[in-house]
Parts: structure tokens; C-alpha cells; sequence
């Protein structure tokens, strides 16, 4: 039986990577990096609008990396665990640029999971190099963004709220609901 693939959205500094290294450890599972930070430390911040279709294929890579070792494990845990994805690209490329990269949006219709979780912003907006939105009203728009992309498709999803311990155990509950359910 394949694993779940379960992706961790939500707008920066929600917590999406550390929930994700929780959520792999809970279920005994990885997870998969968001590539655009890898991007961007590499390349620099000043980023453009092709750059976001280079992110969005290097984002594919990790999770297709990401596939094929949880593939490699002796015994297949329930779940994948994805941090972003091009849903995320999506929105930010719209955001920033007003428009998205066709083959951004192609992949997005051929590329399948089976569950979502949509951090909320209600973290303290932590400083770091590569965030650019520290403002809790832009970070709620983009939310809602998000929001809306999840309410218009069929894939199971859920808002994580929460600090520490209580976030976690909301986005456990949640996983679990998702694993059920499909």
C-alpha cells in the first residue's frame, strides 16, 4: 500500500516545515523539503518570474526523491509528508508577478495527493532572510488565498491552529481523519 501524500501549506512563517518534521516523526515517516528555500539561499532573493517555474520543477524533484525513498523502506508508513507545493508557487507567483506560469499551473492538474493541511498565521511572524511579508494582514490574505484554492477542489483538508504541542496534535488529528477518509 503507497503511502498518503499530505501537504503542509500556508503563507510564511506558519510553521509548515517544523510541523512537518513533527508529523514524520509522529507517524514514523519522512517528509519532503520546500525546495524555494534552497533556491533562494543558492541564488540569491532577487528572484524573477521565470525563476518560479525553475523552483516549481526543483519543488517536483524533491517530492519524486521524496516518493521513491519512502518507496525504499522495508515497512511503508502511512504517510508522506510535503512541505509546499506548486499550489503554493501558484499563489505566490500571482501575488508578486499578477499572473503564473502555465506549466506551473499544467502541473499542478497532473500532480496528485490525497490530503492537505493549511496552516493558519496564528504564529508569531519570525524574521529570517528569505521571508519578505512580516505583516499579519498580508499573511491573512495570502491564508485566504490558500483557503480559497482548498474550498474549490475535491482533495480532503484542514486548518491547523495552534502553538507547539497543540498545533501538532491538531495536525495529527487531522492526518488521521485524511488517512481514514481516502
Amino acid at each position: 500500500m503507497s503511502p498518503k501524500r499530505i501537504v503542509v501549506i500556508g503563507p510564511e512563517s506558519t510553521g509548515k516545515s517544523t510541523l512537518c518534521i513533527d508529523l514524520a516523526n509522529h507517524f514514523q515517516s519522512l517528509w519532503v523539503k520546500e525546495y524555494a528555500r534552497e533556491f533562494l539561499l543558492e541564488n540569491g532573493t532577487a528572484y524573477a518570474f521565470d525563476d518560479l517555474y525553475k523552483i516549481a520543477v526543483g519543488q517536483i524533484n524533491n517530492e519524486e526523491e521524496g516518493i521513491r525513498s519512502i518507496e525504499a523502506l522495508q515497512q511503508t508508513p502511512p504517510a508522506l509528508f510535503i512541505d509546499t507545493d506548486l499550489y503554493v508557487i501558484k499563489v505566490w507567483s500571482e501575488y508578486v508577478f499578477d499572473r503564473c506560469d502555465n506549466r506551473i499551473l499544467s502541473a499542478i492538474a497532473e500532480r496528485k495527493y490525497d490530503g492537505y493541511l493549511l496552516c493558519n498565521t496564528d504564529l508569531p511572524w519570525i524574521k529570517d532572510e528569505l521571508r519578505e511579508y512580516p505583516d499579519l494582514s498580508t499573511r491573512e490574505r495570502l491564508f485566504n488565498h490558500y483557503k480559497d484554492l482548498l474550498v474549490n477542489q475535491h482533495i480532503p483538508w484542514a486548518i491547523v491552529r495552534g502553538a507547539g504541542n497543540e498545533r501538532v496534535a491538531s495536525a495529527v488529528e487531522s492526518v488521521t481523519r485524511i488517512i481514514a477518509a481516502v
